[in-house]
């Protein structure tokens, strides 16, 4: 006989698939250890072996001490029927992607404090990342997962993969607008993520020179 018979057996299998998918984007070969001031050691990527996580972190919370207090008076000032968006990058952004390979992978905790704002506000959340579209469902069930309200993930298709990533990321944010939100901050941790306009204001997190993705 022919066929899946369980259909839920097949969704399983491609979920773990596209989770091991994940683990492994997140995870190279060359990984290494870090220490931070808690004492904790955990793998972190390559491209983040020179980065202290605790250091990251401070830094994170000092760019969110700046977007929330945005956020609260442009949130204050909506005018009447005005639908207002924030749009976050994924990796290294609201996730912890280069610290520890898990998943769910953990969320940056500043940023999610400033996501909940908005979400408790009425802000719609929307996450636009340049990660491949086969690991879109554990994208958005690790989103979801760690306290984030997705309102929309945009994960790059087959012909996204040959476009210039800030030109796509910007295509991805004119069509939130086209759906009728006014995004009111853009939050990435790289220029690709920021650079296009189509957001009332950017703030940028630390990626130490292209050390973290």
């Amino acid at each position: 006989m022919t066929g899946i018979r369980h259909p839920w057996l097949h969704r399983a299998a491609v979920t773990a698939v596209a989770a091991a998918a994940l683990v492994a984007l997140a995870a190279p070969a060359d990984a290494a250890t870090a220490t931070g001031t808690t004492g904790t050691t955990t793998a972190v990527s390559a491209a983040a072996a020179n980065v202290d996580y605790d250091t990251w972190q401070q830094d994170c919370q000092a760019v969110m001490d700046q977007a929330l207090p945005y956020l609260k008076q442009r949130i204050a000032s909506t005018s009447p029927g005005e639908k207002q968006a924030i749009v976050l990058d994924v990796d290294n952004t609201a996730l912890e992607t280069d610290f520890g390979f898990s998943f769910p992978q953990p969320a940056n905790a500043p940023v999610l404090e400033v996501a909940e704002y908005a979400q408790e506000h009425g802000v719609a959340v929307f996450f636009v990342t340049a990660r491949p579209g086969i690991i879109a469902s554990v994208t958005d069930y690790n989103l979801d997962h760690v306290g984030y309200e997705v309102a929309g993930l945009y994960v790059r298709g087959l012909l996204d993969l040959f476009k210039d990533v800030a030109a796509y990321k910007t295509a991805q944010r004119v069509d939130i607008e086209s759906k009728g939100y006014t995004i009111i901050a853009n939050i990435g941790n790289s220029a690709t993520d920021l650079s296009g306009g189509h957001a009332e204001k950017t703030f940028k997190l630390p990626d130490y020179d292209g050390q973290l993705s």
